[in-house]
């Protein structure tokens, strides 16, 4: 007999709960997992344990709450902090969901003998014929698809992974199916900030939870003129146009962060283009290696459209060559590889 038992990540919200709703409903035997990853965070406080237990309550399935608060620290605040004293610009979300949200949930479903996890992301998994393999692909929900912060999960899992959500093409349509099966959490808000920053403040969740402290340096321009003073590099990123605290006839955007020196250089908005990135820490989902030049399409910030790029590998990097000059490409974000609407894999741009 097939072994049906799928741990679904129960976030309280209106995607996992809907999420729930249809695995059962399609006659998976569902249990309902919380992970309490940051106290007092926008995604684990007494409300969301509440709303999650009530959802599984009420659909009829088990539900149960696991402490991850020591792996969340070591495998994201730690990384948030480290990229940040290396002036990089991280996207926690991407380590989140590679260690905890899959990585310790499918070990928890192991323990629980299920055969799949599920999420109310909106992605999706399926068996490629054309490439005779699980592969993951963009769901149909257009600007919600988050298959960009899904590349780093281990190629092993894609096979027991399950997103309910993956053919719906707008977050109305959750809403409304929600609503019509008397769910609490149909009007529910979604979760916009970093979870572990709900009031969006990072600067200071640095400087409460790190050795970071402001150290005051030069901004310059590209051919080393001293404009002004900084206030600490944390405090800014490539592309960044408020809060330079100088005047300037054109407008001044920060190219980059010079950690050695302790500069922030800035310029022109002319200036923030480039063809050329390397991403480093990289993971592939559709091949074991990249033998070749490949054309594919590259998204380098969650909210950016992809744009044509030949990517080659050399070694454990991949190099990046865009058909057109792409905008304030930053260290630390993540470089993601398509093909068509097959995620290819990722790297981190260094």
């Amino acid at each position: 007999m097939i072994n049906n038992k799928v741990l679904l990540g129960m976030s309280g919200g209106v995607d996992s709960s809907v999420s729930a709703l249809l695995l059962k409903e399609k006659g998976y035997e569902v249990i309902g997992a919380t992970m309490e990853l940051f106290a007092g965070s926008s995604c684990c406080n007494t409300n969301t344990y509440i709303d999650a237990k009530n959802i599984c309550s009420k659909i009829g399935i088990p539900h149960f709450i696991y402490d991850y608060q020591k792996e969340f620290k070591e495998y994201v605040i730690n990384d948030f902090i480290e990229c940040y004293s290396n002036c990089k610009t991280p996207n926690p979300c991407i380590e989140c969901n590679k260690y905890l949200k899959f990585g310790l949930m499918y070990e928890k479903a192991k323990e629980l003998g299920c055969n799949y996890i599920a999420t109310g992301h909106y992605a999706k998994t399926e068996y490629s014929e054309k490439y005779k393999k699980w592969v993951l692909k963009k769901s149909k929900a257009g600007k919600k698809d988050q298959s960009y912060v899904l590349w780093n999960i281990p190629y092993n899992l894609l096979e027991h992974i399950i997103f309910p959500l993956s053919d719906f093409e707008s977050k109305e349509k959750i809403r409304e199916i929600a609503y019509q099966n008397n769910l609490k959490v149909a009007n529910k808000p979604d979760s916009e900030d970093i979870c572990f920053i709900p009031d969006g403040n990072y600067k200071k969740f640095l400087e409460n939870n790190s050795n970071l402290k402001p150290k005051p340096g030069n901004i310059i321009n590209s051919e080393g003129k001293i404009l002004g003073k900084h206030n600490g590099l944390y405090n800014y990123t490539i592309g960044q146009r408020k809060g330079l605290g100088i005047s300037n006839p054109v407008p001044l955007f920060v190219l980059e962060l010079n950690q050695k020196t302790n500069e922030l250089i800035v310029g022109e908005e002319k200036e923030l283009y480039k063809t050329d990135i390397i991403v480093k820490d990289i993971n592939l989902l559709l091949f074991d290696k990249i033998e070749n030049k490949l054309e594919v399409t590259v998204k380098t910030r969650y909210s950016t459209k992809e744009a044509k790029a030949d990517i080659i590998q050399d070694g454990d990097q991949i190099k990046v060559h865009f058909s057109e000059p792409q905008r304030a490409i930053t260290p630390g974000q993540s470089a993601v590889f398509y093909i068509d609407d097959i995620v290819v894999g990722g790297g981190k741009i260094i």
